[in-house]
């Protein structure tokens, strides 16, 4: 079916070079990390504001499905501009993300509601989808891996000041009333904007790659049963919790997702190398193994990331400001990590020992996690915080190159969106498995806290003073504790702001539920974490290339070329 068409077929002007000088791979990479730094900042920038935002638009409870909508559309849409980006080329298709991006934070910023909001961040989705993915597979392209990770700096430095910055920028934004006139909150999204644009006029002018056709057929059936499998499985994953994981909606999501899932894979076997993912691509040990592992990675990393600011804000009462500044051992741990195994790959040629490291390291840094309470000091906090990043960084960069080695330079465009799209499933699936974890456990873990301190004379002098409270929100609390009114739980699921407003007694059985709750997501990412090391030491390490992915596909073209002359001549 695949095979009418040839890859042997594609083309690469003769007079387009392979080959580019170090000020040449620095022209190109600072259109690419401009694209990077839209991506990574936004991320940051939302985790740290996402609880105000909650708060402001009445569904503390609903944001599982902001973060899920964009990860969804993210992850669907990776393979598609990997597998597109190998065919056309890679410029075009880098440029229409960032403009998809920078409209659907535009888009954004004018939500009125928590679902409006998911449906903005879905669009937003499907450009970050191809913003990590294909500045990755163009440096592969113009960079040896062997060489690679002298590159890797410059990546790991926009990424720990995105890293920095976001946090910071989020938590000043969000923690604005108003800034023009518009909510401090939106402003987080309409930061991208003049940030896009200026990526898109730096890419535009300075990237110049050779042009590429390849005369395959795309696969749209294979992106639209990928779609319908995936969705159903994300969004139970999401709702399971609330519905019930054997309830009647749940059963339908499984059942249409089981079906999509199969669908695909029999279209794939159809499609042969026109596939999204060629099957025989998971023949090769190293590229097989190597998405199970960032699948993995990715949901070990989404899952305990997410959690970190909402537990500063919600547990230590910082603004989203400080939490910002106290997430920082964590981002300095990532490009701790990130560089230094970038350097000593460069040296030595050796990934596997790194991925090692940082699989142990991320497990114990979730021991440590699993044993916060609601009294551990912030320094201690942030030293746990710290070995997380630190394991991450040494587990990211170095599956990324090792899928993208494993498989041959004119794949390099599905390669790396495999990388990139099963770290996201994972992440996806990571998210909202975990922050219904945290929603399952929270209800129960502060009526039992409230049932405990009620039994406190101190709690019960501090309702009776919050019943006499100039603050609405406190004497409305303190009404509801009164009275045995359930309400008062059920407000910790919607505005977690009024804990800030709450004498410190009444807000102790509050932030002691979150912190039980918090508690609770540590133990599955051990696992998980210990899951993918297993893996890792089963892997088989293969050789890192000496050259670029355009340099070896230009030979492969001439060699191509010289055989059909001597055929000729034959």
């Amino acid at each position: 079916m695949a095979q009418d068409y040839k890859d042997t077929e594609s083309t690469v002007a003769p007079e387009q070079q392979a080959t580019f000088t170090h000020r040449q791979i620095l022209a190109i990479l600072t259109g690419l990390l401009l694209g990077m730094f839209l991506a990574a900042l936004d991320q940051t920038i939302v985790a740290t504001a996402m609880r105000t935002i909650a708060d402001d638009l009445n569904g503390y409870s609903l944001q599982a499905w902001v973060t899920t909508a964009y990860l969804i559309t993210a992850t669907i849409v990776t393979p598609l501009y990997g597998k597109l980006s190998d065919i056309y080329g890679r410029k075009s298709f880098f440029m229409a993300a960032i403009a998809l991006f920078v409209f659907g934070s535009v888009l954004c910023t004018f939500a009125q509601s928590m679902p409006m909001l998911a449906v903005f961040r879905a669009i937003q989705g499907l450009g970050a989808g191809g913003l990590f993915s294909l500045a990755l597979a163009i440096i592969g392209d113009i960079v040896p891996p062997r060489e690679r990770a002298r590159y890797q700096g410059y990546f790991m430095a926009v990424f720990g000041t995105s890293s920095v910055l976001g946090p910071v920028i989020g938590g000043l934004l969000a923690g604005q009333e108003s800034i023009f006139g518009i909510a401090g909150w939106r402003w987080v999204f309409l930061v991208n904007a003049p940030i896009g644009l200026l990526a898109l006029a730096v890419v535009w002018r300075v990237l110049h790659l050779p042009p590429v056709h390849r005369l395959v057929r795309i696969d749209w059936w294979g992106a639209l049963t990928l779609t319908i499998g995936l969705v159903p499985l994300l969004v139970v994953a999401e709702q399971g919790q609330s519905w019930g994981w054997g309830s009647p909606r749940s059963l339908t999501c499984y059942a249409i997702g089981v079906v999509g899932i199969s669908a695909f894979v029999v279209v794939e076997y159809f499609m042969g190398d026109s596939a999204l993912f060629p099957l025989r691509f998971f023949r090769n040990q190293t590229f097989a193994l190597g998405v199970v592992i960032s699948f993995l990675v990715g949901a070990v990393m989404f899952g305990a990331i997410i959690i970190v600011p909402q537990y500063l804000q919600v547990v230590k009462g910082s603004s989203p400001t400080m939490s910002g500044f106290q997430m920082l051992p964590a981002v300095l741990g990532i490009a701790i990590g990130s560089i230094l195994s970038g350097q000593l790959i460069s040296r030595t040629g050796r990934y596997r020992i790194f991925t090692i490291l940082g699989a142990v390291l991320t497990a114990v840094a979730a021991v440590l996690l699993h044993s916060v309470t609601a009294d551990t000091s912030l320094p201690v906090f942030m030293v746990f915080i710290f070995v997380l990043g630190l394991g991450l960084g040494n587990l990211l960069q170095p599956l990324t190159l090792a899928i993208q080695n494993a498989l041959p330079p004119k794949n390099m465009g599905v390669s790396t969106a495999a990388a990139t799209f099963f770290r996201q499933i994972g992440g996806t699936m990571g998210v909202a498995l975990f922050l219904s974890i945290l929603f399952a456990k929270l209800t129960p873990a502060i009526t039992t806290q409230l049932e405990d301190a009620a039994q406190s004379p101190e709690f019960r002098q501090a309702v009776a003073a919050g019943l006499q409270s100039p603050d609405p929100a406190e004497a409305g609390i303190a009404r509801a504790l009164a009275t045995g009114d359930p309400s008062a739980t059920h407000a910790a699921m919607q505005d977690t702001s009024f804990i800030e407003h709450l004498n410190a007694t009444l807000a102790e059985p509050f932030k002691n539920g979150f912190a039980v709750a918090f508690e609770a997501i540590y133990p599955p990412i051990v696992v998980l974490a210990v899951a993918a090391l297993v893996l890792i030491l089963i892997w088989r390490e293969v050789p890192l290339r000496k050259k670029s992915g355009l340099a070896e596909n230009a030979e492969d073209t001439v060699t191509d070329d010289t055989d059909g002359a001597a055929a000729d001549t034959v």
